[in-house]
């Protein structure tokens, strides 16, 4: 345990390691690699296909269907039990199939964002250590890493050496401040609670940086320990609260189904328990037991060929739902709308003339703070310093150094001067280092009114101060009473497929804002180059409530807790949002969006909260994300569509028809094989391809409207229903009833199968299929469907179901009503999507 392996003093630890601060070699690590096992969490049982299908019993259609299969075995009404529970089972093993490859899918993506960790390894005794990336699972004790904010401690470690140094572990603490960290010479704890040298697997690094020895890994962390039990799911999105509202209902209606068909039978009929497999077929036909099915097949289909083509992966199923039903992005200006390359534009003393001392102790402190802050990676401004001054920072010798902080905006390097005495350079944004330099009344109005000129032509500010210290005097993390040395101003290059991904964008009906911690001017100046209207650009201290995050285009100055309060206030507001960041201070509001998302390159805790990790960091990939979102739910949105306006046109047709016929419409084991039929065939729209329109806004699936859209289409294909039966009726006058019966629930069976492929055909998004002549999936499915109808009846399988062939002159009269009702399907269809947006 890492307890054990950490106690003592850090030369201890070392020594029980058998390592040192150079880290290990290769052939080490190897070695070690084979003793310990891979640095991953304990595995989680794949559940077995039994497990998956119990699981399917879940879902509240599959529980009522079995319930009232139950019901019918119960009654001995064994047909209707018999076809009942083959629907359970089908659906069963459909989803349990689906869920079953969605996880090998998923399993398969999350290795391409597995994390890596920055360790000192060498390859031979004599070589000096280099620092190399390395996955995290190949990770073993006695490794030597960096830490740098936003990572994610890969294993439990103990600090050899750390600068300001603070992780969060609520993790493991559920404490959610941060916590200091220091590297104590002594025993473990002897330093107190405040100067503790453990950092455990599941932390993250909030500010500071820090080298440290790996003392456990894999299931000898503290976090293998307490990892017990998932996580707990997210909520579902805006998508699925609709589906699981509209699902509800529907289920209350088929409880209610069964008792009042054996009343209205008992009352006007004299029919008793006889009517009971009935009712319960008519309640099994208003179910869409192939939802979990098809929702399942959709999102796996869209998130693996997102993938494959794209390079976005969804590390949440759900979150392809959400995706789609996306309005508002909110995104960083760096990264996103311009290259993460900033390039040194001036560099300006006190007075605003160019002076190149002032890029000299810049990059300075630049140098230092990567030489001694240990950083995994180097910041994109201290790149750009540096290789606008060339070879600078040598020259001295290094003391200390703070790494950037987001919330303090400043960074600290000491450095040493002249003799007993350091120099402190203190770099950041112009508001927090003047604050700390000892300036001349009116001074510091006129500093900021400098900064302030630069950033208003669009360009980033980087104030410089120094301050001459003894040797002796505490160094970072605050100092105060510097001098100010002047400004660095860079420049922005514009992303080249940003301009037309926010076109694309704005076509999909997705709103674009940016939040970003630069000043208002420089985010202006790159949305005015891009063609995005910034409008008027606010601050996050003058957003007060969701209507003003909701006018806002651009919301500058903001700190990382602002950022998660503008996405929150958007949210309330109605909006479904997306957040695109990369960097620890993004966290926050990538948990707080309704999808958050992270480019592979973002530090760890930012790509692990993230429900989408893409590739590339540009907004092209997630226009394409958004597409496939809207296709998925499209699809889902469709199947829903047109199940539940047939199967309620069919109950409402059947029951009314059941009390005015003297015989039941159609026998218990023929509805159910028409259901049966019915869900085969609605597989397909998993593969369906939704048209133009269906992808052009977002896919919001709201209950009112949807409920209105299914009972005003369900009506209608009752009416002809009841048409069918009324022409039935009229023709059927032969002396023997039974054989009338037999056909009546022939005639009826295939004109019922015949009326939903064509409500298949054109209640679907995808009504055709522009630009190709081939059929597609659903097409070929209402084919099919409409084949079953016809054949089967004279079939052996039709004989054993009751049915009988039919003369050709009886499908003349329901043809005619046929093409009645598909002509009126055709223009309120029409009108319907004509009253759509």
């Amino acid at each position: 345990m890492a307890s054990e392996t950490a106690g003592g003093t850090t030369l201890e630890v070392l020594r029980r390691l058998e390592s040192g601060p150079r880290g290990l070699t290769e052939t080490e690590a190897a070695a070690r690699l084979l003793t310990h096992g891979e640095n991953t969490l304990p595995d989680r049982r794949t559940p077995s296909w039994p497990r998956r299908c119990a699981h399917a019993l879940r879902d509240p259609f599959t529980a009522v269907l079995l319930c009232l299969g139950l019901v019918s075995a119960a009654v001995a009404s064994w047909g209707t039990a018999v076809v009942i529970l083959a629907l359970v089972a089908v659906s069963c093993v459909l989803r349990a199939g689906g869920e079953h490859r969605a996880d090998r899918s998923m399993a398969a993506l999350r290795e391409l964002v597995a994390g890596t960790a920055t360790v000192l390894r060498r390859d031979t005794d004599r070589e000096p250590p280099r620092p190399r990336e390395v996955p995290v699972p190949d990770l073993v004790p006695g490794d030597v890493l960096r830490l740098g904010p936003g990572d994610l401690v890969p294993a439990d470690v103990r600090l050899l050496r750390a600068r300001g140094l603070t992780v969060h572990q609520a993790a493991l603490t559920g404490e959610s401040a941060p916590a200091a960290k220091k590297a104590v010479e002594g025993p473990a704890g002897s330093g107190g609670d405040d100067e503790t040298p453990l950092c455990f697997q599941g932390s993250t690094v909030a500010t500071g940086s820090g080298t440290a020895v790996v003392v456990a890994t894999g299931d000898g962390t503290r976090f293998a320990a307490a990892h017990r039990q998932p996580a707990s799911p997210r909520d579902g999105g805006a998508f699925d609260r609709s589906v699981h509202g509209i699902s509800w209902v529907l289920i209350r209606f088929m409880l209610l189904t069964p008792p009042l068909v054996l009343m209205a039978n008992a009352a006007l009929r004299g029919r008793g328990l006889e009517t009971l497999p009935f009712a319960v077929a008519v309640a099994v036909g208003l179910t869409p037991e192939m939802l979990p099915v098809i929702v399942t097949t959709c999102l796996a289909r869209g998130a693996a060929l997102l993938a494959r083509t794209h390079g976005v992966i969804v590390k949440r199923l759900p979150a392809l739902h959400d995706l789609g039903a996306v309005d508002v992005l909110c995104v960083d200006k760096t990264g996103t709308l311009t290259q993460d390359r900033p390039v040194v534009a001036r560099a300006l003393d006190p007075a605003g003339r160019d002076d190149p001392e002032v890029l000299r102790w810049a990059a300075v402190g630049a140098w230092w703070t990567l030489q001694l802050a240990e950083l995994p990676a180097p910041d994109a401004l201290d790149e750009a310093l540096l290789a606008a001054a060339g070879p600078v920072g040598e020259e001295y010798d290094g003391v200390d150094a703070v790494p950037f902080d987001p919330v303090r905006r400043l960074s600290t390097a000491v450095v040493r001067g002249s003799l007993g005495r350091h120099t402190v350079v203190v770099t950041g944004a112009a508001e927090a280092v003047v604050e700390r330099c000892a300036t001349e009344p009116g001074e510091r109005d006129r500093l900021l009114a400098l900064a302030a000129r630069e950033a208003d032509a669009g360009l980033r500010v980087l104030a410089v101060a120094t301050a001459d210290r003894p040797a002796g005097a505490p160094g970072p993390p605050d100092p105060r009473g510097l001098a100010f040395r002047g400004l660095v101003t860079f420049r922005d290059a514009l992303a080249p497929t940003a301009a037309e991904a926010l076109r694309a964008l704005a076509d999909r009906g997705v709103t674009v804002k940016v939040l970003t911690g630069d000043h208002p001017a420089t985010a202006a100046r790159a949305c005015h180059e891009l063609g995005l209207d910034p409008g008027e650009i606010r601050t996050a201290a003058q957003l007060q409530g969701p209507e003003a995050a909701d006018r806002a285009t651009v919301v500058a100055r903001c700190t990382p807790q602002d950022k998660a309060r503008v996405v929150a206030a958007l949210r309330a507001a109605g909006h479904t949002v997306g957040f695109l960041g990369d960097g620890v201070n993004d966290v926050a509001a990538l948990r707080a969006a309704d999808v958050g998302l992270a480019p592979r390159s973002a530090v760890g805790v930012a790509r692990e909260s993230a429900d989408v990790v893409l590739v590339e960091k540009e907004l092209t990939a997630i226009g394409h994300a958004i597409t496939a979102g809207r296709h998925a739910s499209g699809n889902i949105a469709s199947y829903l569509r047109v199940t539940l306006s047939s199967n309620l046109g069919n109950v409402v047709a059947m029951l009314a028809a059941g009390l005015l016929l003297p015989f039941l419409p159609m026998l218990p084991a023929q509805v159910l094989a028409q259901n049966l039929c019915f869900d085969a065939a609605q597989l397909a729209f998993a593969h369906d391809r939704p048209g133009a329109a269906a992808l052009r806004g977002p896919a919001v699936l709201r209950p009112r409207s949807f409920l209105r859209f299914v009972t005003g289409f369900g009506l209608l294909n009752a009416v002809a229903d009841l048409a069918t039966f009324a022409v039935l009726a009229f023709a059927l006058d032969g002396p023997d009833a039974v054989d009338d019966e037999a056909v009546f629930h022939s005639a009826w069976f295939t004109e019922n199968l015949l009326t939903q492929a064509l409500v298949m055909l054109l209640l679907r998004t995808g009504r055709r299929d522009e630009g190709s002549r081939a059929p597609g999936p659903v097409s070929l499915a209402a084919a099919g469907l409409a084949a079953v109808g016809l054949l089967l009846p004279p079939s052996s399988l039709g004989t054993a179901l009751g049915m009988t062939a039919l003369p050709a002159a009886y499908y003349l009269l329901p043809a005619v009503v046929l093409g009645l009702y598909a002509v009126a399907l055709w223009a309120a269809g029409g009108r319907q999507r004509r009253r759509q947006p």
